[in-house]
Order: C-alpha cells, then sequence, then structure tokens
C-alpha cells in the first residue's frame, strides 16, 4: 500500500511538470479515534521514542478542546483515549531527580502532565491505576520492558475489553545487541503496531544510522567498552559518569558498537560456570582469581586479544575493555544472577576466598532484585 501511495503521487507531480521524485508519507498527528491498539515504540537512546510520547500528549491537549462530535469518535464507554496517562518504573526514578515530579522529560525539554503521571514497579500496579482513572483511554508505559512478563497481557486483556490504548516506547534490544529480556519477546508478539525509530550513531567520526545501545565505561578519560558478560541490568541515570565501575550509554551504528568477550563468555566462561555447577569449582576459581590480579594470563585476555584485527582503529578500543575494574565481579554475577549456574552458598565462598568488591556485588545484585546474608 505504501509504494503504491509513493507511486501514484510521484505520477501525479510529474503529470504536472515537476521531476520524479520520492514522496513521503508525513509523521501526522496521533490517531485517537482507533481503539484497542498496543504501540511498540522502538528503537535506541537519543531516538526520540519519549519525545514521541510528549507529542502524543501535546495532540491529546488540542483534540480535548474539540466538541462533543469528537467525543463520540474517541470515547469507549467510560475511557475516552484524549485522555492520555503517563507510566514509568519506580525503579528508574534516578533518571528525572533535576525534573518536576510530574514531568515527562525528554532530550531537550519536558512536558508537566500534573495528576496523569504515576510510577509504579509491578504488573499488578497497572491494573490498579486503570481501575482508578477509568476516564483514561491512552496509557503510555515508558519503558515496559522493565516490567514483569504479565505486563504484556495486562495491556492486552485492557485493550481487548475496553478499546484502551497503550503506546510504550522501549529498549527491545539490550547492550548486548539481544531482545532485551522475556517482557520484552511478549510486548512484540501482542503488538499491533510497531514504529521503529533511529539515531545518529553518537560515535565522532560516524554520521550513520544507529539502532543500537552502547555500554562503556570511562577510565582514565578512555572509552571501554562493556564485556559481553557485563550484568545486563544496572540502575542508573543518563548522566555522565567517570566512575570506572558505573556504566555510560550512547547509541552506535554496527560498525562502532564494540562488545568485546562474547566468544569467550560462551566458549569459556559458561562452560567453566557449567563444570562448577558439577561440583568441580577449581578451574572457575583460578579463571576468576586471573581476571581479579593478573588479567593478561586469564583466558578472556588470550580471546579478546584474538578479536583485535590489524591495521583497524576500533582494535585498541576493544582491549580498552580489559582495564574496567571488577572482571572478577562481572563474570562471577554473570553466571550467578543470569545463567544460574553457581549457587549462592558457592558465590559468598568465592566472593570472599578472591577478596571481591562485595560493595559493587551487593549494588549489582540488588539492581536484578536479588539478596544475599553475607
Amino acid at each position: 500500500m505504501g509504494n503504491r501511495a509513493e507511486y501514484d503521487s510521484g505520477d501525479f507531480l510529474k503529470s504536472l511538470g515537476f521531476p520524479e521524485i520520492r514522496v513521503h508519507q508525513s509523521n501526522g498527528h496521533f490517531d485517537f479515534t482507533k481503539a484497542g491498539r498496543r504501540i511498540l515504540v522502538i528503537g535506541p537512546m537519543g531516538s526520540g521514542k519519549t519525545e514521541y510520547s510528549a507529542k502524543i500528549w501535546r495532540d491529546a491537549r488540542v483534540t480535548l478542546e474539540k466538541s462533543d462530535i469528537v467525543a463520540e469518535q474517541t470515547r469507549t464507554g467510560d475511557a475516552d483515549r484524549r485522555n492520555v496517562f503517563f507510566v514509568r518504573s519506580a525503579l528508574d526514578e534516578k533518571r528525572f531527580e533535576e525534573y518536576p515530579e510530574d514531568a515527562l522529560a525528554y532530550r531537550g525539554g519536558y512536558e508537566r502532565l500534573g495528576n496523569n503521571i504515576a510510577s509504579i514497579r509491578s504488573s499488578f500496579d497497572l491494573e490498579q491505576l486503570i481501575s482508578d482513572f477509568p476516564q483514561m483511554g491512552t496509557w503510555i508505559i515508558d519503558e515496559a520492558s522493565f516490567f514483569d512478563e504479565r505486563m504484556a497481557y495486562v495491556i492486552k486483556n485492557a485493550s481487548d475489553k475496553w478499546g484502551l490504548v497503550f503506546v510504550y516506547p522501549t529498549l527491545i534490544l539490550n547492550f548486548r545487541r539481544d531482545i532485551f529480556n522475556s517482557t520484552a519477546r511478549l510486548l512484540i508478539e501482542t503488538a499491533t503496531d510497531v514504529f521503529p525509530l533511529t539515531a545518529y550513531c553518537e560515535h565522532s567520526d560516524c554520521i550513520q544510522d544507529s539502532f543500537y545501545t552502547y555500554r562503556y565505561y570511562s577510565v582514565g578519560g578512555q572509552e571501554c567498552p562493556a564485556l559481553y558478560f557485563d550484568p545486563l541490568i544496572i540502575i542508573g541515570g543518563d548522566q555522565k559518569k567517570e566512575d570506572p565501575r558505573e556504566p555510560n550509554y550512547c547509541t552506535r551504528c554496527d560498525h562502532h558498537h564494540y562488545l568485546p568477550g562474547k566468544v569467550y563468555t560462551y566458549f569459556t566462561l559458561k562452560p567453566l560456570g557449567e563444570s562448577a555447577a558439577k561440583g568441580n569449582p577449581a578451574l572457575l576459581r583460578q579463571e576468576l582469581e586471573l581476571l581479579g590480579n593478573n588479567v593478561k594470563e586469564s583466558e578472556l585476555y588470550s580471546s579478546v586479544l584474538g578479536e583485535q584485527e590489524d591495521g583497524l582503529s576500533h582494535s585498541q578500543v576493544i582491549m580498552n575493555a580489559l582495564k574496567v575494574p571488577c572482571l572478577a565481579e562481572k563474570a562471577l554475577l554473570y553466571l550467578f544472577v543470569e545463567q544460574n549456574l553457581v549457587s549462592s552458598g558457592l558465590f559468598k565462598q568465592l566472593a570472599e576466598d578472591l577478596n571481591m568488591d562485595r560493595e559493587y556485588l551487593i549494588s549489582r545484585l540488588a539492581d536484578s532484585g536479588r539478596t544475599l546474608r553475607w
């Protein structure tokens, strides 16, 4: 349909004596007349996902000034889809400390939503909000992938039953370029519409389209890419960080999205965890000790060194990944939190025997919703 429209428009302009050009559909106003939609807005950081949400809010302000004739087109039962409610994760509040409490904040500005905004922790909280605000017909769930899997079906049931529209601007791919989690996968499966957004690659030498979120650390002013087994979930703000234990994020294209250590993770680290799970932790202990005290002798160093390519400028950047502190802690967390190959008892034993950074471990465990008694 889209190609036919472009062809017809081109023929029409040509018939008027204009040169043949490609005509694209404009980014129109939000359609509040269509009920029951589940709109997935995807893209990397900086692609305008939240600004897309702010535009829906501004469009709603305009349409609410229309007559009752319009209301008949935008209402299903008690809910009017011109009434927009914005929901964010309570775990992500650090991102918005510098803004008013009722701000829908995006790069370059914010909209104040008054009582039409709330922070929640789970899909059960969303159900309660929908019950408390039955007049709200459009619900924007910021970073919906951060919530429990049940969220996808709460959204689907509410949209099917009451004609509510849900918009969820969210990351679908994590810094590893994998589907973020099972919630993200379910959101894709249950969506009715998908709007993909891109951003410019944030590498200083590049202006290509970017689809990927890139995680890196700053060590002595140098860019140090996160290794593949870096903790998947790290809660924090978007501000630039110089602490080498805290990550920074930007968006990058294929060529400038560096992700060293993937081969090592599956070829070496995970098998060591599997061996430990069978009661043989000696080789894992040895590798973790090297990661903490003598990384150049570790299997990780050999593997990352093999990822270099002669004559390419990114080779040194890849090796910088080994300058980031807490490599042993990150490897152990990966095996414990994500792979469930290391028991809590062995986790604590290895952390104590190898004198790991307990503060770092506790912080990253909390990010993943895990706790341990030491």
